[in-house]
């Protein structure tokens, strides 16, 4: 059996929330739940009592306590959470008020702002009195098309804070893209950008703003945030708004467990993105569970995420006020103006839990940088990683350039539930390629094709019991037929999630990639991870995307690559990548095409799409391209002569 590569000291593992609450719900059912394996199966097999334990530990405030934990539970979808419980989100979020740090902001160019509690909650007052003062209310949509600055944290709070129901993208989005998903949720007041910057280029973004606004009959008011001092002549200012310092007193709307919260967007690529509606319980509850027992958050952190507004880490990381952390905001390229600017802002901050995409680390390792030697990172003690599955390599860089102390935790859920399903424990080792484990309270289970569950072999991700996040719905889905065929259809009465994963011999997690983009090459199903964790290794290759194409009355596996500045692709190179892959995963995962491409497609909120590739290698028109951030990439897939012979 493999070794670790990290094992949590023991000390600071029994110091742990996660350790603390095992050991209070271990002493009020009688059972020893000090093992992370027994204290999960407690939480599936009596997910009433458990996530009522998460209620009491976390300190849920609520105006008026639950009739029971669930109700309903054999029901999935259909599960009805907390029934008769009041609660407001905001309150939650806003429950410290004093002078310590709240956000730290930071952008590309330098500039920093720090608001306290005291500071986030005045603002945020202001800011909603004047919503409620336009009519903002319960259930009543408010957009936010914003960088990840402070006022996109503020605007949300206050819309929750009245009950209304919050929705953003980031300012990158085209005009059609922010179209084919405020459009569908006709919000009534939007927060809008007069531009940001990217990669050392000042981009003003106001008249598309006000194109989507003047598109959209249901915005009666747009607010603007000014970064680059563009905000149009008259407009209404979110600075002039909050600049008071005696704002009404703020009033949290009391709504139920399962009000809506958020709309969250799918990619969208395969038509209109699906609009996700989540609950504001449900969002709440499973993010103290994640933050306060699996990251073992607490107000003496700094937690950073870098994500923009249009990614659910973003929700994701603002709930992380709830247990009184300090939350770090950066907006720009993470590689300015060196490289390394991220660890840059870490060690400056303090940041003691870092997050960042799997991407940004295989980057940072192929920039050569080695932050042990450079930076002083004494403060972080957990480094995060999610947006596409973390490489073994990518492991063994962390442990041995960035930190050899630290936790790191690679995690994977997903928009769909706003959410974990599988993530980090503090009590369990890392092993180098495996995600630690299933979160708590959380059936994770792997199926093969006929709902049978797989072990030690690769199949469709699923979760086989209800769980608080599951979505509401989906928007303008009135008898939830949508809702049902996304996730409920393959397996009746269990969630599938389209990932291709497998369980480990520690009962860890690896995640090969979406299953629906899985490849058949002669009738055995191989995940694209697999091949990019290959060829991620390669300091030639910049990027890459592996999809399937049909030949021959079989599949044949075709890897398209970026090349790094000043190498190409040639046959030296080629064989290299196919013994790589040959020796280290399969021959059949070996491609019969290696072609180089100057771009790769990908998603608003930056993950390559496959499927589209695919359909673009075969012909088929992709149905949604206002989706993706670069759909140009697309025609440097369209008819290629490799691809004939």
């Amino acid at each position: 059996m493999a070794e670790p590569l990290w094992t949590p000291d023991p000390a600071c593992a029994g110091r742990s929330r996660m350790a603390r609450f095992a050991e209070r719900v271990g002493a009020r059912t009688g059972r020893d739940l000090s093992r992370y394996d027994d204290l999960h199966r407690w939480s599936v097999e009596d997910p009433a009592a458990f996530w009522q334990a998460v209620w009491e530990f976390t300190g849920i405030i609520a105006s008026r306590p639950p009739d029971a934990p669930v109700v309903d539970l054999d029901r999935f979808p259909g599960a009805r959470w907390f029934p008769g419980a009041r609660l407001n989100f905001a309150e939650n979020l806003l429950r410290c008020r004093d002078t310590r740090p709240a956000l730290i902001s930071v952008l590309e160019t330098g500039e920093r702002r720090e608001l306290s509690f005291a500071d986030l909650y005045r603002q945020t007052a202001a800011l909603a009195a004047h919503l409620r003062s336009l009519g903002v209310g319960q259930g009543d949509r408010v957009a936010g098309w914003l960088p990840n600055v402070p006022e996109a944290v503020i605007a949300m709070l206050a819309a929750a804070s009245l009950g209304a129901v919050w929705s953003s993208c980031s300012p990158d989005f085209g005009v059609p893209g922010a179209l084919d998903r405020f459009g569908q949720i006709e919000p009534k007041v939007l927060f809008a950008a007069d531009g940001y910057v990217y990669n050392g280029r000042p981009i003003d973004t106001t008249s598309k703003m006000q194109e989507v606004a003047r598109q959209i009959p249901s915005i009666a008011t747009t607010v603007w945030v000014s970064l680059l001092d563009a905000v149009p002549p008259g407009a209404v200012r979110f600075d002039a708004i909050t600049a008071g310092e005696d704002p009404p007193a703020l009033t949290f709307e009391q709504r139920a467990f399962d009000d809506p919260l958020y709309v969250m967007y799918s990619s969208g690529t395969t038509g209109k993105p699906k609009c996700i509606v989540h609950g504001i319980g449900g969002t709440l509850i499973q993010h103290l569970k994640e933050h306060q027992l699996h990251c073992d958050l607490g107000p003496d952190d700094t937690l950073f995420f870098f994500t923009t507004c249009g990614w659910m880490m973003w929700n994701w990381l603002v709930s992380g006020l709830a247990s009184e952390a300090t939350l770090v905001l950066y907006d720009g390229s993470p590689f300015r103006p060196r490289p390394d600017a991220l660890m840059t802002l870490a060690e400056r901050e303090g940041i003691t839990v870092f997050g960042a995409s799997a991407k940004y680390l295989s980057a940072l390792e192929k920039a050569d940088r080695k932050p042990i030697e450079t930076h002083d990172l004494k403060r972080m003690r957990m480094l995060l990683s999610t947006g596409s599955p973390l490489a073994p390599e990518s492991f063994r860089y962390v442990y041995r350039s960035i930190k050899p102390d630290v936790h790191l935790a690679s995690i994977s859920g997903g928009t769909d539930l706003i959410s974990c399903f599988v993530l980090g424990s503090p009590l369990l080792p890392v092993y180098e390629g495996e995600i630690q484990c299933a979160g708590l309270g959380m059936a994770v289970d792997v199926f093969d094709d006929d709902g049978q569950p797989l072990r030690g072999a690769k199949g469709e991700l699923v979760c086989t019991r209800p769980f608080p996040s599951c979505p509401i719905g989906f928007w303008n889905d009135p008898d939830g037929r949508r809702f049902h065929e996304a996730y409920f259809a393959r397996f009746p009465g269990v969630w599938a999630h389209g990932d291709f994963a497998e369980i480990t011999e520690h009962g860890g997690y690896v995640i090969h990639g979406r299953s629906d983009a899985v490849l058949n090459p002669g009738g055995v199903r191989i995940g694209t991870a697999e091949i990019y964790a290959q060829v991620e290794q390669f300091e030639e290759i910049e990027e890459a995307i592996c999809v399937g194409q049909q030949w021959e009355g079989d599949v044949r596996v075709v890897l398209f690559v970026v090349m790094r500045g000043g190498h190409r692709l040639d046959e030296t190179l080629a064989a290299r990548i196919r013994e790589a892959i040959k020796t280290n995963v399969s021959p059949r995962h070996v491609p019969a095409k290696i072609i180089e491409v100057p771009e790769i497609p990908r998603t608003l909120s930056g993950k390559i799409v496959e499927l589209a590739v695919r359909d673009v290698i075969h012909g088929r028109e992709v149905a949604n391209t206002s989706a993706l951030a670069n759909p140009g990439a697309l025609e440097h897939f369209r008819n290629r002569p490799e691809l004939a012979s």
